[in-house]
């Protein structure tokens, strides 16, 4: 284990400290300051090497994260990486983005706060990236099957390289003009720069993985010619299609779905001219929605100089502290402080919106919100508790409903469950013979890490429908769900 005595002597979390508001502000670089060496090494001597390391089963990929603590504290970085891979593929993407239910399970943080995970995760492989570490690593031999990764975003993006490694010829189809999904088009800059996506890229192409962007499945190839192609197709397209607000003055001209905003200043930011880009630039901003995108667009209003900020959830105010009916290990909804809410605006809970007011140019000028009640369990509006806040640019981040149908539905005969989801069995196969899918199109919307684990194990089912076995690891189930108790 690391330190024998490293949670005795070292009791307080250690967190790289995040650039200065005002400075972080003139840019688009990512928030965090370099780490501390002699930080993160004591950090990592924290880890108690548990009996039952719960943060295993916090994580999707089941990481090795013991293992990858010890050797930090060791100074053993390369053989940290090699641990790392063995479990997630990209390690720099679920370092800067994911929420880390791993630290909730951690035991440590049963009575002192949990061990910095995340945080010794993305050291490990920077440092990787900085010493030539990362390689490629193409198959020793091809097994002459074809597969078609339909989305190129962190699920589809795992499943290719996977498949690629076990020897299969893979070409990944992305309706973008880059590769990327949401690491590329979503993803602000001051979250993940996109240099940290291109260097993945380059290694994926490198052992063999075809990137093919540009091509919209079910539109430029229909969905039938495609599976007539392949020995088989994995549908990884997301859950992209947004939650609407559906109130009077819904189609006032400046009220936009959060991911339209997100994905323009990113094109922005790659150099890309942005016919009448939205910006914030001068406007007071309403953001709906208090999520991950809700912060995202929080940042960058901020960064695009907006007047104000205003941030509405409709529900309660989560709790400072783990709450009772959330105990360890589970992941517990409590108050989160993102980079994005310390750069200034005003958070509101318990706000109904009720009517988007327009000016006589069919432009939005205000939300008319109430309070909201819990009636019957359901939230509503409580009546006569209506006012206005001023708005000139309202962004709708109130989440997904699933994946879009278009095609799958008319040409491919995809079935769909309840939740709206893509239907698959317990080997990720759809009802149309060959034909998988993983991340969040099957599983709805859901974490960067759980979009990767279904990513390998989806491969792998893949590869066993190919050769007949396997010997790619399937860390989840299509049923596999949060730590539950």
């Amino acid at each position: 284990m690391a330190d024998p005595k490293g949670f005795l002597k070292v009791r307080e979390r250690e967190t790289p400290p995040r650039r200065p508001v005002q400075l972080r502000l003139m840019d688009w670089r990512e928030v965090y300051e370099p780490g501390n060496p002699g930080q993160l090494r004591r950090q990592a001597g924290r880890c108690m090497d548990c009996g039952i390391p719960f943060c295993h089963h916090g994580c999707p990929l089941g990481n090795l994260i013991p293992e990858w603590n010890d050797l930090v504290w060791r100074g053993e970085g390369r053989q940290a990486i090699e641990r790392l891979h063995a479990t997630n593929n990209f390690p720099e993407f679920t370092g800067r983005l994911c929420p880390a239910p791993c630290e909730s399970s951690c035991v440590l943080g049963i009575n002192q706060p949990a061990v910095t995970i995340k945080q010794v995760e993305v050291a490990i492989i920077d440092q990787a990236w900085q010493n030539g570490w990362v390689q490629p690593h193409p198959p020793e031999r091809l097994t002459g099957k074809t597969v078609a990764v339909v989305g190129s975003g962190p699920a589809g993006l795992a499943a290719a390289q996977q498949l690629t490694r076990a020897g299969h010829t893979v070409a990944v189809y992305e309706r973008d003009d880059r590769i990327g999904g949401l690491l590329r088009y979503g993803i602000p800059d001051f979250k993940m720069e996109k240099r940290q996506l291109d260097a993945r890229l380059n290694q994926m192409r490198q052992e063999g993985t075809r990137f093919r962007s540009g091509v919209e499945i079910g539109t430029d190839i229909p969905w039938p010619e495609l599976r007539a192609r392949y020995d088989a197709v994995v549908i990884a397209i997301g859950a992209l299609a947004p939650r609407d607000l559906p109130v009077p003055g819904r189609d006032l001209l400046g009220v936009h779905f959060a991911m339209d905003y997100l994905v323009q200043q990113n094109r922005a930011g790659a150099g890309d001219t942005v016919p009448e880009q939205l910006s914030a630039e001068g406007k007071h901003v309403i953001v709906i929605g208090g999520g991950d995108t809700g912060a995202d667009c929080i940042g960058t209003a901020h960064r695009q100089k907006a007047l104000s900020v205003t941030n509405l959830a409709i529900g309660r105010r989560p709790p400072e502290e783990r709450p009772e009916h959330q105990p360890w290990p589970m992941d517990p909804t409590v108050f989160e402080i993102q980079s994005a809410h310390e750069e200034g605006g005003e958070r509101m809970y318990l706000a109904s919106t009720v009517e988007l007011l327009g000016n006589d140019a069919g432009e939005v000028r205000a939300l008319r919100i109430a309070e909201t009640e819990y009636v019957d369990g359901r939230r509503v509006p409580r009546a006569g508790s209506e006012r206005e806040i001023p708005a000139d640019l309202v962004l709708l981040a109130m989440g997904f409903t699933g994946p879009e149908r278009a095609g799958l539905e008319p040409q491919l005969s995809a079935a769909f469950d309840e939740r709206g989801n893509v239907a698959r069995d317990g080997e990720f196969q759809t009802a149309v013979p060959g034909v998988f899918v993983a991340g969040d199109a099957g599983r709805g919307q859901s974490l960067i890490v759980w979009a990767i684990a279904e990513g390998r194990a989806a491969a792998a089912a893949v590869d066993r429908y190919l050769e007949g076995e396997t010997e790619l690891p399937a860390p989840i189930t299509p049923t596999d769900r949060a730590i539950a108790i």
